[in-house]
């Protein structure tokens, strides 16, 4: 029986004598490793925090204090020590634990995050609430994983410095985020703490105090305490959070359980705003982790001996991957083609595009905002960026899309990664609001491809158009075919819409994934005397016209389908422009897509399928219609 099976929540832990919290972390980290070697997950950046999670338990008395993690990928030793170990297996399963933070799942979430840099605003949010209702409770916000790099980060502490109220932040600096963090402020955070000369500053200091004669040892103290401190502000990252008013403390060894407890232990009965900085290190007791953390992120389930994937694969790569290659090939052929990505350079595979060209390669870090507002500058000289974030990353940079980019005119292309069901990650990562965000955009091109060679073609045409910016969606999952070189994929003319089947029952206007899945509906609806048109509509907007009104006037029912929130989506859109050509018997029109919810974690196809966008559910659902249609027609 391990410690671990004794701890039921954190008042269990802290009951436990200060020398048994290594066992503890040893504990939790073995069972992270085995959990997610099995199940896949997040995986290195909990082993980097599992001694500080530990500590802030132990130190803080939760949940009476609030600790609000960033992103979530961190906290799942946190949820192994607030009462879910048992739990565990199911986390990212439908109906299992949830892959980040969540209010509802457990008291212990004081805040729910699955995006970067959120923490320190909510936490001084939760301070200032504490404080405005006279109650007395600790809040900390634990940062890091590249999250300092986000200028929100910023905005809040430049809020809560020099308030004087009690407020603790705490920097899990590991010197990365999804990839090796970037920037100027990661070489300071990270760099500074190994300069030779503040460390040689330090020991002179120390030796100064260790070889002093007792009856001027108050004296040097003081003197040896100013010149350390001076020290500190030359070589450290304390002047920068000094500055913006935060006592700092640190830096601290973040593996060192130990050391954390009594750092935190103090902290709490400081006064003001404090910032304790702990260096860690992403991967922490996971040898393959430790080599290569940016692998190690996240990972499919694998053999905790050899680190090698245990999942079968599909055979197909994934768009991603499509993507990755053929951004190279229209490098290659376009000197001004550039990419960018927001730390996600392995996500977006843009990471080979830098390999093959690197002086066109900007990871901008966890800042998309700045990303897309820096692609509009390079698209006044003539540069053709390529903006590579999954979708509902890009939902932080809207702002920057529609005044910076769209409201100038400005050619820069959009390739959103995750469009759509993301799966397992759940609510946080489905890029559900793409489409609807988009098409609200004035100017700009919307374009959903049905496979991976026409993803690839929508890209190239978007570059070779240049006329505008443009958004190009794809999802997180296998392309359905063998993708040729960019080269053997024939063009596709602009804003031109594709009819793929013929039948005078019903049109099937599909976009992207909806596509193929269209088609086999509609094979699946010939068995019972419903014949359906197919049509690809890969241009949402500007769409083809007189595809549409060819389609409106020939059928009965006309049937939008969407990888996307219909409220305010491409049916919604497609409604209002059917509702203005002039028909003698207008058809029926419905629109099929993700519900107007926050929809849960789950494997892709699987949700796909519970919310009826499988083939069996879209055919489904256009039985239904036709039977209604029928029963409304006059006799």
């Amino acid at each position: 029986m391990s410690l671990l099976d004794s701890i039921h929540s954190p008042e269990d832990l802290r009951r436990l004598k200060p020398e048994s919290l290594r066992q503890v972390v040893e504990d939790v980290r073995e069972r992270h490793i085995d959990v997610v070697s099995q199940k896949g997950g997040h995986f290195g950046a909990s082993l980097g925090v599992a001694e500080l999670t530990v500590a802030l338990h132990y130190a803080f008395d939760t949940p009476r204090a609030q600790l609000v993690w960033d992103t979530g990928h961190q906290a799942y030793i946190h949820k192994i020590l607030t009462g879910r170990n048992e739990q565990l297996p199911t986390i990212r399963t439908r109906n299992g634990l949830a892959p980040f933070l969540r209010r509802n799942e457990s008291e212990y979430d004081a805040f729910g995050a699955g995006h970067a840099a959120t923490s320190i605003s909510a936490a001084w949010g939760m301070a200032v609430g504490r404080d405005l209702t006279e109650q007395d409770f600790d809040v900390v916000a634990i940062i890091g994983d590249g999250a300092m790099g986000c200028g929100l980060a910023y905005e809040a502490l430049n809020n809560a410095g020099h308030t004087g109220r009690d407020f603790i932040v705490v920097l899990n600096d590991n010197d990365m985020s999804i990839g090796p963090a970037v920037g100027a402020m990661n070489k300071y955070l990270t760099g500074v703490i190994t300069n030779p000369a503040y460390n040689k500053m330090r020991s002179v200091v120390k030796e100064i105090l260790h070889r002093t004669p007792t009856a001027l040892g108050e004296v040097m103290e003081e003197v040896a305490g100013r010149l350390e401190e001076s020290a500190k502000h030359l070589f450290t990252p304390g002047l920068i959070f000094e500055e913006l008013g935060f006592r700092y403390v640190g830096p601290v060894d973040g593996h060192d359980v130990d050391r954390l407890v009594e750092t935190f232990t103090r902290v709490k009965d400081m006064k003001g705003p404090i910032l304790v900085h702990a260096i860690t290190q992403k991967g922490k007791g996971f040898t393959p982790a430790e080599d290569d953390p940016w692998t190690w992120h996240a990972s499919g389930p694998f053999d905790k001996v050899t680190g090698k994937g245990t999942k079968p694969s599909t055979g197909l790569p994934r768009y991603q991957k499509v993507f990755g290659k053929g951004l190279i090939e229209l490098a290659d052929a376009d000197p001004r083609v550039v990419a960018i990505t927001a730390a996600m350079p392995d996500g977006t595979s843009t990471d080979m595009f830098q390999n093959a060209h690197p002086e066109r390669y900007f990871d901008v870090g966890i800042a998309e905002g700045h990303g897309v507002t820096f692609a509009a500058g390079l698209a006044t000289q003539g540069v053709k960026p390529i903006v590579a974030i999954y979708s509902t990353f890009l939902q932080r940079a809207y702002d920057n899309i529609v005044h910076d980019v769209a409201l100038q005119g400005l050619p820069v292309v959009f390739g959103m990664d995750r469009a759509g069901i993301a799966g397992e990650d759940g609510p946080t990562h489905h890029g559900t609001l793409d489409i609807a965000y988009m098409l609200a955009v004035p100017g700009m091109t919307v374009t959903a491809p049905k496979d991976g060679s026409e993803m690839l073609a929508l890209l190239r045409l978007a570059t070779e158009q240049n006329d505008g910016p443009w958004s190009v969606r794809w999802p997180r999952a296998a392309v359905p075919e063998a993708v040729p070189a960019l080269a053997e994929i024939p063009p596709i003319a602009p804003y031109t819409w594709e009819i793929l089947r013929n039948g005078g029952d019903c049109v099937l206007l599909a976009t992207g994934t909806m596509v193929l899945t269209a088609l086999e509906a509609a094979e699946a609806l010939d068995t019972d005397g419903i014949r359906c048109t197919v049509v690809n509509c890969r241009f949402l907007k500007p769409y083809d016209k007189d595809v549409l009104e060819e389609m409106v006037r020939s059928h009965p029912l006309v049937v939008t389908l969407e990888e996307g929130q219909v409220t305010n989506g491409f049916g919604a859109f497609m409604a209002r422009e059917i509702d203005d050509i002039e028909q003698s018997a207008p058809p029926r029109v419905a629109s099929i897509g993700l519900p107007d919810d926050f929809i849960e974690h789950g494997s892709r196809n699987g949700l796909l399928a519970e919310l009826g966008l499988d083939a069996p559910g879209v055919a489904e659902r256009v039985r239904k219609l036709t039977r209604r249609a029928a029963e409304l027609e006059p006799a």
